[in-house]
C-alpha cells in the first residue's frame, strides 16, 4: 500500500483554528455590503491593525509588543504563517518553542486584539524564499508561482466589481516605512506622510493595516532577498523604521499614529510602556580559535560528497548557511590565472582558498578579477554562503551553490568534493573541541573563528553588537544564532542582541564570530546601547509610491 503524501502547512492550519470557534460560537463577523462595512457581533465595525511578525521577535517578547499595540489603539494584529519556518522537512512539522501558533494566538488574546491570519503558502514578507521552503528545489526542474500574471489592474478592478459592487474599503498593506538592503541607506518614511494618508483613510471609514507596526529581527539565516538588475539580500535588522522599534521601543512615529487613531475610535487608556533597560559593555578583545577549514572534521564529521561536477545545496539537502567545495589543481598555474564561473554561477557569495590561503572573493551579479597561482595537486577550496533566498517574483526558483563549473583560465575544474557544513552544530557544542590543525598566520584572512566569554555583573538590558572594523560574517550568542553582519558594506553596523539572550549576574556569556574575509587589526566589539543603522556612505533612494502624498526615503519595491 502507497504511503500517504503529506499534507502542507495550511491544510494542517485548518482543524488548528477550528479548535479555536468553540471559544467564539456566540460572536459573528460579518461583510455588510449593502452599507460597505463589516458587522462584529452585529454592530459596525471597523479594523485598525498591525502587522507583527512572531518568528522575527522572541516569544518571551511577545506579550510586550502585543500590548504595545494595543495601547497605541489598535484592535487587531496582522501576520503570515512562513511554511518554511514549521516544515523543515516534508511531513516533518514544528510548533514548538518560537514557532507555537496556539501560544502566539492566545497572546494575542491575552492582548486584546483580533487576528487577521496569512498562512501562505507563499507570504513574501522578505522572508527567505518568501516562506516556501527549500526542499521544493530538490526538484531541479520545478517551477515555483507559475499562476495567470493578472497584469492589467483595469480589467482586474473591473471583475472585481462585477462580482462585488460594494464593500468595504480596506488597505491591507500601508506601508509606515521600508526594508533595507545590504550596500544601500536605511530607509525611513516620516511621520507626516505616515499619518496624513492614515487619518484620509479613516476618514473615509477604511479599516487599514500598517505594515510594519513592529518589524523585529532577521535571526539566523531567515533573511530573504530581491533581484532587480542584481541580487539584493534584506539585512539582518527588519527594523522597518516602524512605530515600534527593532528593540521594541515606542517611537515618535508611534505616539503621532496614536493621536491619529484616537480622533475615531478609543485608545486604551493609561501609559505606553517605557523603552526596555538598555546596556553598554566593552570593548571586549576577541581570540582567534582557527581558520575554518581546521574545523572541516566536525563541521562534516559525516565527510564530503563527491561529484565529478559541482553540486548545488539543494541536491545535497544543505538548506541553510554554507558548502564548502574542494578540487585540486590539475596543473601548475606559475602565472597569475583567473578563476571565474560562467552564467553568473556563483549563488551568492564565494570566499576561495589555495592550500588555506585566502585569495579573494566571487559574488552574485557582481564582476571581481580574481587570479591565483599554485602548483599541480594544490588544494582549491571554494566556500560558498546563501545570502538569503528570493522572497518576490515569481518562478522564484532560487538555487545555492556553485551552479557552473569554475573555470581556471580556460581549463573546466572538475573532481569535486562537497562538505556540507554543520556550523551551528559545532557553535552550540564549541568546547572542549580542539582544532585539528593550528594553522594561525600572523594576520588571519579568510574564514575564522573568533570567541571569548564576557559576565554581566547586573541584570544587564537589551544592547547592541557593534563590530567596528570586522569585514562580513555570522555571530552566535551563547549558541543562539543572532544573524549575518557586514559592517563593510552596511548600512547595517549593529546586531540587536535580547536581554533574554543573555546570562546576567556574573554568569559567563560566550560570543562567537566566523568572520569570512579581513579581521581588523585589534579584534574587538562593543555592546551599545542603541542602534546604528545607517551608514553613511552609501546613495540614499528616493522612492514614492502613487498613493502617497510626498517622496519616502525608500530602496523600493
Amino acid at each position: 500500500m502507497a504511503p500517504k503524501k503529506p499534507l502542507c502547512l495550511p491544510f494542517l492550519l485548518l482543524p488548528l483554528l477550528t479548535l479555536l470557534l468553540p471559544q467564539a460560537d456566540a460572536r459573528s463577523f460579518v461583510v455588510d455590503r449593502d452599507h460597505n462595512r463589516f458587522l462584529l457581533d452585529g454592530a459596525p465595525f471597523r479594523y485598525v491593525s498591525g502587522s507583527l511578525h512572531y518568528f522575527r521577535v522572541p516569544r518571551v517578547l511577545w506579550a510586550d509588543r502585543l500590548l504595545k499595540m494595543r495601547m497605541s489603539g489598535l484592535n487587531v494584529v496582522q501576520f503570515y504563517v512562513p511554511w518554511n519556518y514549521h516544515e523543515p522537512e516534508p511531513g516533518v512539522y514544528n510548533f514548538n518553542g518560537s514557532r507555537d501558533l496556539f501560544a502566539f494566538l492566545k497572546e494575542a488574546t491575552l492582548a486584546n486584539l483580533l487576528v487577521i491570519l496569512r498562512p501562505g503558502p507563499y507570504i513574501c514578507a522578505e522572508w527567505e524564499m518568501g516562506g516556501l521552503p527549500a526542499w521544493l528545489l530538490r526538484k531541479p526542474k520545478i517551477h515555483l508561482r507559475t499562476s495567470d500574471p493578472a497584469d492589467n489592474m483595469t480589467k482586474i478592478f473591473g471583475l472585481l466589481r462585477k462580482y462585488e459592487p460594494r464593500g468595504p474599503l480596506v488597505n491591507s498593506e500601508y506601508y509606515t516605512g521600508w526594508l533595507d538592503y545590504w550596500g544601500q541607506n536605511h530607509s525611513t518614511r516620516s511621520i507626516p506622510a505616515v499619518t496624513k494618508g492614515l487619518e484620509k483613510m479613516l476618514k473615509l471609514g477604511a479599516s487599514v493595516n500598517m505594515y510594519m507596526f513592529h518589524g523585529g529581527t532577521n535571526f539566523g539565516y531567515w533573511n530573504g532577498a530581491d533581484e532587480k538588475g542584481r541580487f539584493l539580500p534584506i539585512t539582518t535588522s527588519y527594523d522597518y523604521d516602524a512605530p515600534i522599534s527593532e528593540a521594541g521601543d515606542p517611537t515618535p512615529k508611534l505616539f503621532a499614529i496614536r493621536n491619529v487613531i484616537s480622533k475615531f475610535q478609543e485608545v486604551p487608556l493609561g501609559p505606553l510602556p517605557p523603552p526596555s533597560p538598555k546596556m553598554t559593555l566593552g570593548p571586549l578583545n576577541l581570540h582567534l580559535d582557527g581558520n575554518l577549514l581546521d574545523f572541516l572534521d566536525f563541521l562534516c564529521p559525516q565527510g564530503p560528497i563527491h561529484s565529478v561536477l559541482p553540486m548545488t545545496f539543494e541536491a545535497v539537502n544543505q538548506v541553510h548557511g554554507y558548502m564548502l567545495y574542494r578540487t585540486y589543481l590539475p596543473h601548475t598555474v606559475s602565472e597569475p590565472t583567473q578563476l571565474w564561473v560562467p552564467n553568473n554561477g556563483v549563488h551568492d557569495r564565494a570566499y576561495v582558498m589555495v592550500d588555506g590561503v585566502f585569495q579573494g572573493v566571487l559574488e552574485r551579479n557582481m564582476k571581481h578579477n580574481l587570479f591565483l597561482m599554485g602548483k599541480i595537486g594544490a588544494t582549491l577550496d571554494v566556500l560558498l554562503e546563501n545570502m538569503g533566498r528570493l522572497s518576490f517574483g515569481s518562478n522564484s526558483s532560487d538555487f545555492k551553490g556553485l551552479l557552473q563549473p569554475p573555470i581556471l583560465g580556460q581549463t573546466i575544474l572538475t573532481q569535486w568534493l562537497m562538505f556540507p557544513l554543520k556550523v551551528d552544530n559545532l557553535v552550540k557544542g564549541w568546547f572542549p573541541i580542539q582544532p585539528l590543525k593550528h594553522s594561525h598566520p600572523q594576520t588571519p584572512s579568510g574564514p575564522t573563528f573568533y570567541s571569548t566569554t564576557f559576565p554581566i555583573l547586573n541584570s544587564g538590558g537589551d544592547t547592541f553588537l557593534f563590530l567596528p572594523g570586522w569585514t562580513k560574517g555570522q555571530v552566535w550568542i551563547n549558541g543562539f544564532n543572532l544573524g549575518r553582519y557586514w559592517t563593510k558594506r552596511g548600512p547595517q553596523q549593529t546586531l540587536y542582541v535580547p536581554r533574554p539572550l543573555l546570562f546576567p549576574r556574573g554568569a559567563h556569556n560566550r560570543i562567537t564570530l566566523l568572520e569570512l574575509e579581513n579581521v581588523p587589526p585589534q579584534p574587538q566589539i562593543q555592546f551599545l546601547d542603541r542602534p546604528i543603522l545607517n551608514s553613511t556612505k552609501h546613495r540614499t533612494y528616493v522612492y514614492s509610491l502613487s498613493s502617497a502624498s510626498e517622496p519616502m526615503e525608500l530602496s523600493g519595491h
